[in-house]
């Protein structure tokens, strides 16, 4: 049997919830999940790459079925790479959808084999993004139930520095 990998990209500035449970959902379908950790060249990160990277870590704790990684370069090259058979992307509203059924046909016209697999968090998270809880724990609010305790804690260190 082939062993399905897929690939779950994204800059987790901080991981969420939201993305913990889209990592369980792919989890369902795929035999093994890489998290792939962007530098984030278009935004300025909250967190280093180092400490999003550790994060992770720390959140997902020792899974043989799952592998963290840093990506550089195309998405597609990476894919090819790791001979992954598709990448999980997250949809939380209609406006989601756009962005990443733009990304999603760009892809494919890179590589006519890439799949994207759009998956839905639970309804408790759809509100959720990484901009938001910084927002959140900016100006001092509860992120209770939003994202880890290990990462409401690291949030509140760094704004206190």
């Amino acid at each position: 049997m082939k062993n399905k990998i897929a690939v779950y990209p994204g800059t987790f500035d901080p991981i969420t919830n939201g993305h913990v449970d889209l990592i369980e959902r792919g989890l369902r379908i795929f035999d093994r999940i890489i998290i792939a950790v962007a530098p984030s060249l278009n935004k300025s990160p909250f967190f280093t790459l180092e400490e999003r990277v550790d994060l992770i870590r720390e959140v997902i704790g020792r899974n043989s079925r799952i592998e963290i990684d840093v990506i550089e370069g195309l998405l597609v090259e990476y894919v090819r790479k790791n001979k992954a058979v598709a990448v999980i992307r997250g949809l939380r509203a209609v406006s989601d959808f756009e962005y990443e059924f733009q990304l999603a046909l760009m892809n494919r016209k890179m590589d006519p084999n890439f799949e994207t697999v759009f998956l839905m968090p639970s309804e408790r998270y759809t509100y959720l993004s990484s901009s938001i809880i910084k927002e959140v724990a900016k100006l001092g609010g509860s992120l209770k139930d939003m994202v880890p305790v290990v990462v409401e804690n690291k949030l509140k260190e760094k704004i206190n520095q």
